[in-house]
């Protein structure tokens, strides 16, 4: 994963046929995708259950970008090795979800992964100040984790363009999670984010037997931000 500050959309697979996940991820790359997202969520951090490890590695070998996995989970530290071993490129972790975040992001590293850390929209900024050093990615959520097609939090936008002063010149990725659409994105990119994930806004309209409407739904975001 070279850096770079051009705009990156991510579809989740939140959002992709689960019973086909395989030709969905081929599909959504093929119609133009840079990253893959992969939500995991444990019943306990958010209130939802999704995907664990073995799913990550099943998934892996369809996947010819940037396997994205935001762990929604507490705690993280635990399971860090499983999901890198399972071919994750960025592991993100949640500054909410534990005590001791400097250490599980060091952690990711120590397993081979890019770092990244989220953040809820009730979170500030400020307690992110002495990690930077630590991380390859900043997750903004822009709406509450747990579930997808949730409206977009504009708060936030405030918050990215604080957090990408912060940033400096840092090889740091900001993501922008949550509520992404043609409306949405140019808020984001103005403010400084990169990375854009996008599960209903991407996988609407289309199917693994159908897929130009992904193309079409990623060029329309892309558009936007142009």
């Amino acid at each position: 994963m070279s850096f770079d500050r051009s705009i990156k959309i991510a579809p989740s697979i939140l959002s992709a046929d689960f019973a086909n996940f395989g030709q969905e991820i081929e599909a959504v790359e093929a119609q133009g995708a840079d990253w893959i997202h992969v939500d995991v969520m444990d019943g306990h951090f958010v209130p939802n259950l999704t995907f664990g490890p073995p799913l990550c590695k099943a998934i892996r070998k369809h996947i010819n970008t940037v396997m994205d996995v935001h762990l929604m989970i507490a705690p993280v530290d635990p399971y860090i090795d499983a999901f890198a071993d399972a071919g994750a490129d960025v592991l993100t972790a949640h500054l909410e979800a534990g005590p001791h975040i400097h250490r599980t992001l060091q952690a990711i590293r120590g397993a081979g992964c890019k770092a990244g850390l989220a953040l809820n929209p009730g979170t500030g900024i400020e307690d992110i100040e002495y990690l930077l050093d630590m991380v390859d990615l900043i997750c903004v959520m822009t709406v509450n984790p747990g579930f997808g097609g949730q409206k977009f939090i504009h708060s936030q936008v405030d918050k990215v363009r604080k957090l990408r002063a912060m940033i400096g010149d840092r090889p740091i990725h900001i993501e922008i999670d949550g509520g992404i659409t043609p409306e949405t994105a140019p808020l984001m990119a103005e403010a400084g984010a990169d990375v854009l994930v996008a599960g209903s806004a991407v996988f609407k309209g289309g199917s693994v037997s159908n897929p130009a409407p992904y193309g079409e739904n990623i060029r329309a975001i892309k558009a936007s931000v142009a």
